[in-house]
């Protein structure tokens, strides 16, 4: 068998509540793909959870299918890299990343309660089997329904690259700060020396946060970097990232005035780790 692609998917089938834009669409490659592969077959004990398999206080049962390796566990707002297949009781394949060749990665919070709870039980190498109730899935609000059955391999995690920085607060005494009263700080060094001006075209990645900690907006999440005219921003990333070069990871403290002027939400302070990518 051929090396399966990892690739990012907007991941409809875990989802549990209408999500943003970005999770609802599935490429037409990928349910083509979907529509056409051949099913995998159930196995014998999807119609209820064997004696074996141990149930949580929620009601998940699971069932470790092959031992991983280590010890060390998902959080829930970790990145997860994982193939999974999923049936309904009555031996159904209504999914399948096997089946598609390509292992799906998204932040563990942004899927069904059964899945949120259930990979956070594994380590990585690991395949494990879910016995989901319909409580921890759609809830009966959608298909598929009722109870779902999930062969889950968790091939590897990492720590969210949006977990909130420490210093959101306030710019700490390394920082600098420029006179307009943008504050930012280098965290990762870029390459060159050359700059982008105030009309160039930038393709970056990024995440912003208020200044208690809640995350509003984050390309990292949807899987996908931007591009867009440095002038059609608010005015403290069409300073910051001129001040950057292609490569670097800096993180931004932005005064309101240089924000949303209070107009808009999200209101005061925003604090955004934004990589500068490319620029032309």
């Amino acid at each position: 068998m051929k090396q399966a692609a990892t690739v990012t998917i907007p991941f409809e089938m875990l989802m549990n509540r209408l999500p943003p834009a970005f999770f609802l669409v599935l490429s037409a490659a990928v349910v083509a793909a979907a529509q056409t592969t051949t099913a995998i077959p159930a196995p014998p004990d999807v119609a209820a959870p064997p004696a074996g398999a141990v149930t949580t206080s929620s009601g998940l049962a699971t069932k470790v299918i092959k031992a991983g390796s280590g010890s060390e566990h998902p959080s829930p707002i970790d990145l997860v890299t994982v193939h999974y297949t999923g049936w309904t009781t009555e031996g159904e394949m209504f999914d399948s990343s096997v089946t598609r060749e390509s292992a799906a990665i998204f932040p563990l919070d942004r899927v069904i309660a059964g899945w949120t709870e259930g990979v956070q039980l594994m380590v990585a190498g690991e395949t494990r089997r879910f016995w989901i109730p319909e409580s921890l899935a759609y809830q009966g609000k959608r298909e598929p329904r009722g109870m779902l059955v999930f062969d889950v391999e968790l091939i590897s995690f990492t720590e969210s690259p949006t977990r909130p920085p420490s210093d959101l607060k306030a710019p700490p005494s390394d920082a600098q700060k420029t006179e307009s009263g943008l504050a930012y700080k280098v965290l990762s060094p870029g390459t060159g020396d050359t700059h982008p001006s105030s009309t160039s075209q930038v393709t970056v990645h990024y995440s912003g946060w208020t200044s208690d900690g809640r995350l509003f907006d984050s390309s990292v999440t949807r899987g996908a970097p931007i591009t867009f005219a440095l002038n059609s921003v608010i005015a403290g990333w069409t300073e910051g990232l001129q001040l950057m070069v292609e490569g670097e990871k800096t993180r931004f403290w932005i005064p309101e005035d240089l924000a949303y002027l209070g107009k808009s939400a999200p209101y005061g302070m925003l604090v955004f780790d934004v990589e500068l990518i490319r620029f032309e």
